[in-house]
């Protein structure tokens, strides 16, 4: 079995133990740490908003629109994270996305007294939810089976269920934007919270995260994962259901992005059919930013969520500030290069020992 190396040191490609690098400190390890640096870096950044603006960038108002306007990113990213790490990519988690919330939306409607899901109730609206997530796993699955079974390189099959599911998304609602939310689900998901004044979107990220840092970091699943994106060759002759196992990462991707979905159907009362256009880019540059590498075998969703939280920091940051959007997505693309560029860095000085 070959080995992958995480945020400390190698680590054997099933998960199970953890090697330290021989001769090297506690210290030199933490030092060595992407997650430590990314880390550091977003505090600097808040730090220096808030420096810059103390009036208007620190405030508990800014915090709570930050982790909202985060929360529906956050979700996609937990799923890619997973898809990167096996060592593929997902184009197209912003318009399933779109398709998801369509879905949802028109469930609510077809099921509301005169098509109006404005006053529908709660079993309207868990129905609506269960469509939107099961739409937005069947496009993973449709991308699992082609990538697994099929062979088709995950850049190709993903990029083509970007194009299809916009226009599935377009084909039911003739390209116009479906706004009879029910008013109980933008009061509660949209903009409710809970335990003392968090967002209940929020709340959602926070559950999808711990569940995702927990399958990753401690179960057989998560271990199979670095493992296929260390060595998919090592993994299948060690036993391991590559197959099964790469439907079911994509699977379960789709499955958030279906939520990621409702949330957005929650807190926009839309299904803002023209937007999102860049939410895949956008989940790619969090995971990558965090330290998840390209080249797949390595990578955390602690670092995915400080991944994606930096640009989103900047771009709040931004206008808060006054800066032109113009300059927005040139700093978030040097965070990203520089990202990668670290990464390479960190895998040539582990060939070279």
């Amino acid at each position: 079995m070959s080995e992958r190396t995480d945020d400390t040191g190698p680590v054997a490609a099933n998960g199970a133990e953890r090697v330290d690098v021989p001769g090297s400190t506690l210290w030199q390890r933490i030092a060595g740490a992407s997650t430590l640096w990314i880390g550091i870096v977003l505090v600097l950044l808040y730090a220096a908003f808030s420096i810059v603006k103390p009036d208007a960038f620190p405030t508990r108002f800014t915090l709570q629109t930050l982790l909202i306007e985060t929360s529906v990113l956050l979700v996609l990213s937990i799923g890619m994270t997973f898809v990167i790490i096996t060592s593929g990519i997902d184009l197209s988690v912003g318009m399933v996305l779109i398709f998801a919330g369509v879905l949802g939306s028109k469930t609510m409607e077809w099921l509301s007294p005169g098509g109006d899901a404005g006053h529908a109730g709660w079993g309207v609206i868990a129905a609506g939810f269960v469509v939107a997530v099961a739409g937005g796993g069947l496009w993973g699955l449709i991308n699992g089976v082609l990538v697994a079974r099929a062979k088709i390189p995950p850049l190709i099959v993903t990029l083509g269920s970007f194009g299809a599911a916009l226009g599935a998304a377009q084909l039911i609602t003739g390209g116009v934007d479906t706004r009879t939310v029910p008013e109980k689900l933008r009061n509660s998901l949209g903009f409710g919270t809970l335990l003392g004044g968090i967002p209940d979107l929020v709340l959602v990220a926070l559950v999808v995260t711990l569940f995702g840092a927990w399958l990753l970091h401690t179960t057989r699943f998560g271990r199979y994962t670095y493992a296929i994106g260390s060595n998919a060759e090592a993994a299948r002759r060690s036993g391991i259901g590559v197959t099964r196992h790469l439907i079911l990462v994509y699977l379960m991707t789709g499955l958030l992005s279906g939520l990621a979905g409702f949330m957005n159907l929650a807190y926009f009362g839309t299904t803002t059919i023209a937007g999102h256009g860049t939410d895949n880019l956008d989940a790619i540059a969090g995971v990558v930013i965090g330290g998840t590498s390209l080249f797949g075998g390595t990578g955390t969703v602690v670092g995915t969520v400080i991944g994606v939280f930096i640009p989103s920091v900047l771009r709040k940051g931004f206008v808060i500030a006054g800066v032109p959007v113009f300059w927005q997505p040139i700093a978030v693309s040097i965070v990203l290069v520089a990202a990668v560029w670290f990464d390479q860095a960190r895998r040539k000085a582990r060939d070279r020992k």
